[in-house]
């Protein structure tokens, strides 16, 4: 979340944004709907494991069996501020630069059909060369 209001933020003020999701933050841009796919066990059980879509993430530690988040939330709508969901909906709508780790998309077995649509797929290196062309880089 904090990623993402960052970037808001800076393509606000009319700043180039990317933000690259590796291994858990590619859970934030998966779809929520099960996308029927032929995978292998291994893949299929981090499917499971994993959240599928922002909204039915974890709060880091604080998740406390999954009262965290139900508190977060609650918070949020309290002071009417903007859920994840809506956050990355609007860094769309911004044009900010959404990249998916193809390393680790690989890795867990994840499928573009399984992701967000207009969203970039890059490795390591392709991160760095936006990072090393940036004022700002930040990792969360």
């Amino acid at each position: 979340m904090a990623a993402y209001i960052i970037a808001n933020g800076a393509a606000a003020y009319d700043h180039e944004v990317t933000i690259f999701h590796t291994f858990w933050g590619l859970n934030a841009i998966r779809k929520d709907e099960p996308i029927t796919l032929k995978k292998g066990f291994l893949e299929k059980m981090f499917s499971k494991m994993m959240p599928r879509g922002a909204d039915k993430m974890g709060l880091s530690k604080m998740n406390f069996a999954g009262m965290g988040p139900q508190m977060i939330k609650h918070v949020i709508k309290k002071h009417n501020a903007m859920t994840l969901p809506q956050l990355i909906e609007m860094a769309q709508e911004q044009e900010i630069k959404l990249v998916a780790c193809t390393m680790t998309m690989d890795l867990l077995g994840l499928q573009e059909k399984e992701l967000l649509d207009n969203i970039e797929y890059a490795g390591v290196a392709a991160y760095l060369g936006d990072a090393e062309e940036g004022n700002v880089n930040l990792f969360i």
